[in-house]
């Protein structure tokens, strides 16, 4: 007689270890998910810090933290970055050094030059009997030659007078011997100025300022890339508006000879 066989029930799904190992794949997944989201830089920012760091020369002066595979290779690494950091850093204090220097060199001779300019304007004045009508001062601009508008124009009007000719055309012949850029400044005083040709003291001012540059450049032949005009009406003056005698002080035309350094302002 056969010995009956027992039916053992068929488990169904998948092995135990299965669960464990599909765990396992899921933390890697998620582990290295993390690690690539960790991984994206903003460019710009590491730019920006790169630049930084290359500027400060950072990594000339420090050997890097992480050890090299070759040691000799990183101590001659260390010996090189020693010497570059002693090699270029006097250079860059001899550089701030002579930066320094220039600068005042050329303060100096920024001195120098406003001083011979003056010196020569003053001579200048005084040979020509000039000193009753026109003053000079020396200011950081340059020298400016102050002419009061009583012996250039008449009350109200832009039109240079016949009895100014002769020592514009002197001043003229003074800017003819140098080469600085002038500039024209045209002041009024604070009496409102209101006429069909001009309006306000806005347009008298500049229309003073210009009429003095048209005939420095018409009748002294003057190159007229050398100068510039500004009209500044009653917004400068130099006493208060308060008396006949202070606002005829104010009404006047400023012909300001500039220092060298400060001909860009001309024609910027």
């Amino acid at each position: 007689m056969k010995r009956r066989e027992i039916k053992r029930n068929k488990k169904s799904g998948a092995p135990k270890w299965m669960v464990t190992y599909s765990d396992m794949v899921t933390l890697i997944l998620v582990f290295f998910i993390l690690l690539f989201s960790m991984s994206q830089i903003d460019l710009v920012k590491f730019e920006a810090v790169s630049e930084s760091f290359r500027n400060q020369k950072i990594f000339d002066f420090y050997p890097s933290p992480v050890p090299m595979e070759n040691p000799s290779e990183q101590s001659s690494h260390e010996e090189s970055s020693n010497l570059t950091s002693e090699i270029e850093q006097p250079s860059s204090i001899q550089e701030i050094v002579e930066d320094q220097d220039d600068e005042e060199e050329y303060g100096e001779n920024k001195e120098d030059s406003l001083s011979d300019l003056m010196e020569d304007v003053d001579s200048y004045l005084n040979q020509n009997d000039l000193n009753n009508v026109i003053s000079a001062s020396r200011t950081e601009r340059g020298v400016v030659l102050v002419l009061q508008d009583s012996i250039l124009f008449n009350s109200g009007e832009a039109d240079i007078l016949d009895t100014a000719l002769p020592f514009l055309n002197k001043v003229g012949v003074l800017l003819s011997n140098i080469p600085n850029q002038v500039k024209v400044e045209g002041h009024t005083d604070s009496v409102p100025m209101s006429s069909y040709i001009y309006p306000s003291n806005w347009e008298l001012s500049g229309a003073r300022a210009s009429s003095v540059v048209r005939h420095l450049v018409n009748e002294i032949k003057l190159d007229e890339t050398r100068f510039s005009i500004v009209g500044f009406g009653e917004t400068r003056p130099i006493v208060p508006n308060d008396s006949d005698s202070n606002r005829s002080k104010n009404r006047r035309v400023e012909i300001v000879i500039l220092e060298t350094s400060s001909e860009e302002n001309v024609r910027s």
